[in-house]
């Protein structure tokens, strides 16, 4: 049943340096895959399989609460297919690595300003425009044995100049040894662009929750 086939290891160090990243609890194993009990603004909880279980199932069934996060490193089809008619699959994302060295980042066009922080393990670079505004933003994370990218963004009126490589670049640097594995997990459109800095798909990534009519 699974399209693809990903290191559980390797999952489960992500998403330990992503919960580093977001300043969130760690995970810890549950039903055949790993949860985090986030308690977020917009998420109670969320699950990562590595790959299609019964606890999957069993968990799709179980929850009739919205703020619930159900993921599959696998495809939209194939964990649709597992999940009663409330759940909502969204759109697919990709599980990425990349071990050579960030690119080179071209100097920032007139006026931009970079802005590079560490807390411990995290690593938080801004770039800010010539009138202060946020033009684009990431965070990172070591942890587990690899090194995480995270919330990697631009502004629309800021896109095409290279601020993403630049964000990227800058946020590397912080990590410990060029060894070490870099991961993110990417939209279909950063896919691609991640593809023409060095990054190959792991897997995909389908995303699964229950509509909150709070917000909806």
């Amino acid at each position: 049943m699974t399209s693809a086939s990903i290191d559980p290891q390797l999952v489960l160090a992500w998403q330990t340096a992503h919960s580093v990243a977001r300043a969130a609890p760690p995970p810890v194993h549950d039903r055949g895959g790993y949860r985090v009990d986030t308690h977020s603004d917009k998420e109670t909880k969320r699950w990562v399989f590595p790959e299609f279980c019964e606890g999957l199932s069993a968990l799709a069934h179980e929850i009739a609460a919205p703020r619930h996060l159900l993921k599959l490193c696998d495809t939209e089809e194939t964990l649709r297919s597992t999940l009663p008619a409330r759940w909502e699959v969204q759109p697919i994302n990709y599980f990425m690595i990349a071990r050579a060295a960030a690119p080179n980042a071209k100097p920032l066009a007139d006026g931009y300003r970079l802005q590079l922080q560490h807390d411990g393990p995290v690593a938080r670079v801004s770039v800010l425009a010539p009138n202060g505004d946020l033009a684009a933003s990431g965070t990172a994370a070591e942890a587990a044995g690899v090194f995480v990218y995270d919330r990697i963004e631009t502004a629309a009126d800021h896109r095409r100049k290279g601020l993403g490589i630049a964000v990227m670049t800058a946020l590397a640097s912080a990590r410990t040894s060029p060894a070490v594995p870099q991961l993110l997990v990417a939209t279909a459109d950063g896919r691609h662009l991640y593809a023409t800095l060095g990054w190959t798909v792991l897997a995909p990534l389908a995303t699964a929750l229950i509509p909150d009519p709070a917000t909806g």
